[in-house]
């Protein structure tokens, strides 16, 4: 197939190239950068003057919108509130332009979206039927960024929300900060180490995105988190275990508020989440528990 990406060039949008480029798809990356192609995969000028992608791209199957400022870099200021929640809508309105203006319309649009709209609880897990929504910042960008997505169905465009959890890859995404201070040997638990945290591993993210191409029944909000959410206490240990790190000091709520601002929530509060359009599809884990997926990370 002929699968369009933007944002191609991110944590989870290399992962994703790679992984299709195997399996045999041509790829178009959407860039700000210079054009040029590779095996497989090309690099498309966009979100530029003077650009003009919609003749290079006509005959897309799949278009991927994974672009956007990282919520992980940098403190949360109002200036880096205004470019996450700006990136996103500008971005997807601008695929939105795209996709209308296509001869031939692609079959699916894929856009990613997170489990930051749920509101943070110690006793509510949520599937993707459940209607309680956050109140914060990062439920806000999330909920606009759906209701704009969604407006790819009046083209007749199969449209899924990819909401993710917590991503655990190597090198990149949340893992490397939260097992730094193991590596140091003063790891211990964040806040009351109740929070709930669910995650996923990288590999089961790519696997989960392309799971939802292939099954064309698919649409609407889809959670894509492990089927086995932990406490934060109990991953912490989990992480000190594959480490071989004590797993022994504890960090005040306060500190993490004082340090990160608002920013602190993504590690103080949590949700219980539960992927139930992928279960209930037969959707096959690779890395289904925390043990599993640290051991592949971290392990030797």
């Amino acid at each position: 197939m002929n699968i369009v990406i933007a944002g191609g060039t991110g944590f989870i949008g290399k992962k994703l190239t790679d992984f299709l480029v195997q399996k045999g798809h041509q790829i178009t990356i959407l860039t700000r950068k210079t054009e040029k192609s590779e095996k497989n995969v090309s690099y498309v000028t966009w979100l530029t003057e003077n650009a003009e992608p919609v003749p290079k791209i006509n005959g897309t199957d799949i278009v991927i919108n994974l672009a956007g400022v990282s919520i992980n870099d940098g403190r949360w200021t109002k200036k880096h509130q205004k470019q996450i929640y700006q990136s996103r809508m500008e971005a997807t309105e601008k695929l939105l332009q795209i996709i209308e203006s296509l001869p031939n319309k692609p079959k699916t649009f894929i856009n990613a979206s997170a489990i930051g709209l749920y509101p943070s609880s110690l006793n509510v897990a949520y599937t993707e039927a459940s209607p309680e929504r956050a109140e914060d910042f990062l439920a806000k960008t999330v909920i606009d960024w759906e209701k704009k997505a969604k407006a790819a169905e009046k083209f007749g465009v199969r449209t899924v929300f990819m909401r993710f959890g917590v991503v655990l890859g190597k090198g990149d995404g949340a893992l490397p900060l939260m097992t730094f201070p193991y590596k140091l040997f003063v790891g211990g638990t964040v806040g009351s180490g109740k929070q709930w945290l669910s995650w996923i591993h990288v590999v089961d993210v790519v696997r989960s995105i392309i799971f939802a191409m292939d099954n064309e029944h698919i649409s609407g909000p889809v959670n894509v988190v492990a089927p086995t959410p932990v406490r934060m206490e109990q991953f912490g240990r989990i992480i000190g275990s594959v480490l071989k790190r004590p797993h022994w000091f504890t960090v005040p709520e306060f500190l993490l508020k004082i340090a990160l601002g608002q920013k602190s929530r993504l590690v103080l509060e949590g949700q219980h989440v539960i992927p139930k359009v992928l279960l209930d599809n037969g959707f096959n884990f690779h890395f289904p528990t925390v043990e599993k997926a640290l051991a592949d990370l971290l392990g030797k």
